[in-house]
């Protein structure tokens, strides 16, 4: 994670038992409060330093421009749980969804800036169940905290 400006996927993987209230905090300020939610965050140090405090609850990573539109066209819900559309992009000045994910992941807007869409992505478990113990990091062999490119075949499993 370098200092050019990029697109991360942070996703919820625990509960609630045995957190600190501080923790807690920053997963809501994430809009993350529940299991199996996404959000899109940039890398500016302030959002690193929120991800460095729930490392035990949550993972992320870059997320790749194909993921993203993945995302956006299968899980992206405006207020009232209307879905995501060609409309909706043209309504705020863009083309179409192809051009919104095009913006979000160049960071030219900020996702959860956006008018009248929800900041958060409820998807499902992953297929066939995460790849280790979720009391452990991605580095050890678990599925907390930084995976890098690899959050792309989790978001895959769970959309």
């Amino acid at each position: 994670m370098g200092n050019k400006p990029t697109c991360l996927a942070v996703i919820r993987i625990r509960g609630q038992v045995d957190m600190s209230p501080d923790v807690r905090t920053t997963l809501e300020l994430l809009h993350l409060t529940r299991n199996c939610h996404i959000t899109l965050v940039d890398n500016r140090a302030s959002f690193l330093g929120m991800l460095k405090r729930v490392r035990n609850f949550v993972t992320w990573g870059e997320i790749t421009q194909e993921t993203l539109l993945l995302l956006l066209k299968e899980r992206g819900r405006l207020t009232g749980n209307k879905t995501l559309s060609d409309d909706y992009a043209q309504r705020i000045g863009y083309k179409n969804l192809d051009e919104l994910a095009t913006a979000v992941y160049n960071q030219k807007v900020e996702f959860q800036r956006l008018p009248d869409i929800k900041p958060v992505f409820r998807a499902h478990p992953p297929k066939k169940g995460d790849k280790g113990k979720i009391k452990k990091s991605y580095t050890g062999g678990g599925v907390t905290g930084y995976r890098g490119e690899a959050v792309n075949e989790l978001i895959r499993k769970m959309v």
